[in-house]
């Protein structure tokens, strides 16, 4: 109903997306404590900080491969370069050797004529020079911004050419000494062989710097060789030798056959080779005989020799050393070219060995890590839905149901790994089956106490209904006045206990057997739940509007309003009254009931507000303040809101009627209009205040209020019901649609029954449908306005005794000797009276 409603619906809030659950922390996470880190976060820096230091040392080494790989690069193309320097240089040596020889012509030239002349024996050569310095010059270009010690022992070797070409201009004009016009020339041959030394490939590559040595210490000997020409050809065209001459050309030859030494040292076998074939040459063997003699035949003096045969000679030698010397330098060249090329390969191999085992590190260690955090997270889901939505859901379930108990699926494990998060998710599966299995030994326990409540409960009722059908025998044959008060007090105390066994129903969670298929006024419900307290007196019914209520909810209703109305009787003063009022509101009602009581705190008002609002579960608790426990099930059961507000004089108790607890009046044959009589203390006070004396006291009748006439129904039931016109006809339990049975036995004013029997159409086995109720003519015919209403006597305040205990008493005895099943039309179909 709708306590099972409300569960339903707090259950069906658990209903969500798989993963749209959330834990509330219970402290602020701290992104500076390394246990507040999300799972996700840990693994990522598990994951980051060992690429990271990779990346370090792989970065570190590949710079290193890097590093080396542009040094031979550069080196290989200072290497390279050592073409167009060593090209330089042969031009150099052939117009330095040239101007030697030249230079005594041009001083004793006595006209410009001869000194043109003179002049333009060495302009070839200094074309060729020039062309050479061109070559070197573009081809260097590249090479300016590579290395900054190059560059400047570059930029060094062109300013010594420079003065080479200052040089040239002003020798017709200037008259310079042969030293300083060899001297220029010197300066920059030696610039230049530096520049040609220049290029390093590092100290762990001796390889390539024993290449370096050869080329570089083959082309000082050239240098040599080359001076030793320019002086003995300078001596041969001058026919003398100068002073210093001899000193001078035997340190030239020594420190040209130390150069040739170092370079066959450093040489390769091939290259050796190559020289010794070259030495072999023809103009080579003339070459090395014509200075041979020169320098050695006369002990004392030098030699001269013929000019054009030296020049020629040594020319041929000059050239067959250059052709060696490219050899050497090509040599040279592809192997710094091999190493760098060499170099490059094996740093692009690293690099990409690198970034290959970095990718395949770090792409196992993402999968590893979505693995291991699918998994985590997998397992948080599934801890969490249990936690927020399974569990709570079997939980509520549990405790909604009535009947058997439902079997509860436990889903298995979402994490099937065989790993430890594997195994913790099978033990957190386990540990959920462990609690739905005793959730369910509790609803198994709890339906167990709740079946030996309504047992209990059902056997009381039975002798509490045989001990007022007693009391029904012994007050109508009682005479004295005071002893039939004194039954009138024992009634009560047996109507209080019969309350007392419906709570035990309400507390096993069974509903009510008293119920009505009509629906009752409003006014009658209010005066039956008065009826069912010992303290009926001193209720006031103030105002009570014209309303009716189902009938399927009238026997809760009058419960629910008897324990609120005990309470408000209980916890006041016995002089002063308790005010019931009931009006309209919206498509329901409202009842309020107030006291003039101790009142209660404001924690205690919000507690048993709390209490009204969710009705808690049966425990302990619930039996010391049983009738707050059922009457927010009561409450919860129908849908009505019931609220205690505190006042200065007690407690005010609204309660809120919904519109589905509300119908229209029934015809007037089946509702009578009620009486204007009242119980004793149900009639609005008089104008006056009346004193202690006028006020009713429990167990003792006001004086004001006169005895009654023997007998007269006392109970709710009967208060519910229409009364008969004798004490012989008995009650009104069995006969609330209609007249007693007297009244049909006579057949005064009552119309005859359908000829044609009302069903409700058939049923999956074609058997006809019956309607309750249908076949009586009260209900099938409307009442005729000439029929005249058979006397009705309305319940009386002083005897309120129940003249349907004898009929309720035997139906208890039936139900607790066999309970059946009885058939009713599908819900919707039909309602209260047999009406569609």
């Amino acid at each position: 109903m709708a306590a099972e409603s409300d569960q339903t619906q707090t259950v069906s809030q658990h209903r969500r997306r798989r993963f749209d659950v959330r834990v509330v922390a219970h402290r602020r996470r701290s992104p500076l404590r390394l246990q507040d880190w999300r799972m996700r976060t840990k693994l990522a820096t598990v994951l980051v900080i060992p690429s990271v230091a990779f990346l370090v040392l792989a970065g570190v080494q590949t710079q290193s491969l890097v590093g080396r790989a542009s040094t031979l690069s550069d080196f290989a193309a200072q290497v390279g370069i050592g073409r167009e320097i060593s090209q330089l240089v042969h031009r150099l040596q052939q117009e330095r050797d040239r101007t030697a020889g030249e230079l005594s012509a041009l001083r004793s030239a006595t006209s410009a004529e001869e000194s043109d002349e003179v002049l333009a024996t060495l302009t070839p050569y200094r074309e060729a020079a020039d062309e050479a310095a061109q070559a070197l010059r573009r081809a260097a270009e590249p090479l300016a911004d590579a290395d900054a010690s190059w560059e400047d022992t570059y930029t060094v070797a062109f300013q010594a050419y420079q003065q080479v070409g200052y040089t040239r201009n002003v020798m017709s004009t200037v008259v310079l000494s042969s030293d300083t016009i060899l001297g220029n020339y010197h300066r920059a041959v030696e610039s230049l062989l530096i520049l040609l030394a220049k290029p390093s490939p590092g100290a762990d590559r001796p390889e390539l710097s024993d290449a370096v040595l050869r080329y570089v210490q083959f082309a000082r000997a050239k240098e040599l060789s080359s001076r030793v020409r320019a002086e003995l050809y300078a001596a041969a065209r001058a026919g003398a030798y100068e002073d210093d001459d001899r000193v001078q050309l035997n340190d030239l030859r020594s420190r040209q056959l130390t150069a040739l030494g170092t370079f066959r040292i450093a040489a390769s076998n091939a290259q050796v080779t190559r020289y010794d074939q070259m030495s072999q040459e023809d103009a080579f063997i003339r070459a090395a005989r014509l200075e041979e003699r020169a320098l050695t035949q006369n002990p004392t003096a030098l030699t001269l020799l013929a000019e054009d045969d030296w020049w020629t000679f040594s020319e041929a030698r000059h050239d067959l050393l250059r052709e060696f010397e490219a050899g050497v330098l090509e040599d040279s060249a592809r192997q710094a070219d091999t190493a760098s090329a060499v170099q490059l390969r094996e740093t692009l191999t690293v690099v990409g060995v690198i970034i290959t085992v970095l990718l395949v590190a770090v792409l196992i260690s993402v999968l590893i890590g979505r693995s291991l955090a699918r998994s985590i997270r997998l397992l948080r889901s599934q801890a969490l839905r249990i936690a927020q939505i399974e569990l709570p859901e079997a939980l509520a379930r549990l405790r909604s149901v009535s009947g058997g108990v439902p079997h509860i699926e436990v889903s298995p494990a979402v994490v099937r790994s065989l790993d430890e998060i594997g195994e913790l998710a099978e033990a957190f599966v386990a540990v959920h089956r462990s609690a739905v299995g005793v959730a369910v030994e509790q609803a198994n326990m709890r339906r167990n106490v709740n079946a030996m409540f309504v047992n209990l409960a059902r056997r009381s009722q039975v002798l509490v209904e045989r001990q007022l059908e007693l009391l029904d025998d012994l007050e109508r044959e009682e005479g004295d006045p005071d002893q039939l008060e004194n039954l009138f007090k024992l009634d009560h105390l047996a109507a209080r206990m019969r309350r007392n066994d419906e709570s035990l129903l309400v507390l096993a969670g069974t509903e009510s057997t008293r119920r009505w298929n009509r629906p009752i006024g409003l006014s009658a419900v209010l005066l039956a739940a008065s009826a069912e307290i010992e303290q009926y007196q001193r209720i006031r019914h103030e105002a009570v509007a014209d309303l009716h209520v189902v009938g399927h909810a009238v026997g809760e209703l009058v419960h629910l309003l008897a324990e609120l109305l005990e309470n408000a009787t209980a916890f006041s003063r016995p002089d002063t009254i308790v005010q019931v009022m009931a009006r309209a509101e919206g498509p329901g009602a409202v009842i309020e009931i107030a006291d003039q009581g101790l009142g209660m705190s404001p924690t205690a008002l919000a507690e048993a507000n709390a209490v009204l609002a969710r009705p808690p579960a049966a425990d302990v608790a619930t039996v010391e303040r049983m009738g707050l426990f059922v009457v927010s099930h009561l409450a919860a059961r129908h849908g009505i809101e019931v609220r205690l507000h505190g006042g200065a004089g007690g407690l005010l108790a609204r309660v809120r009627l919904p519109g589905s607890m509300l119908a229209a009046a029934p015809p007037p044959s089946l509702d009578p209009p009620p009486s204007p009589r009242v119980l004793p203390g149900t009639r609005p006070s008089a104008p006056r205040d009346p004193g202690p004396v006028d006020l009713p006291v429990a167990g003792r009748r006001p004086t004001t209020v006169p005895r009654q006439a023997h007998p007269v129904p006392v109970r709710a039931e009967d208060v519910l019901a229409p009364a008969a016109t004798t004490a012989d006809q008995g009650g009104g339990w069995w006969s609330r649609e209609g007249p007693s049975p007297a009244a049909s036995a006579n057949g005064a004013g009552t119309p005859a029954p359908p000829a044609v029997p009302v069903t409700a159409g058939t049923n999956s086995r074609g058997l006809p449908v019956r309607v309750p109720m249908a076949q009586l003519s009260a209900v099938t015919q409307s009442a005729r306005p000439d029929q005249q209403q058979p006397a009705r006597h309305e319940p009386d305040p002083e005897a309120v005794g129940g003249m349907l205990s004898r009929l309720y008493s035997g139906v208890r005895r039936a139900e607790a000797e066999e309970t059946r099943e009885i058939p009713v039309p599908p819900p919707g179909t039909w309602s209260e009276g047999g009406r569609r």
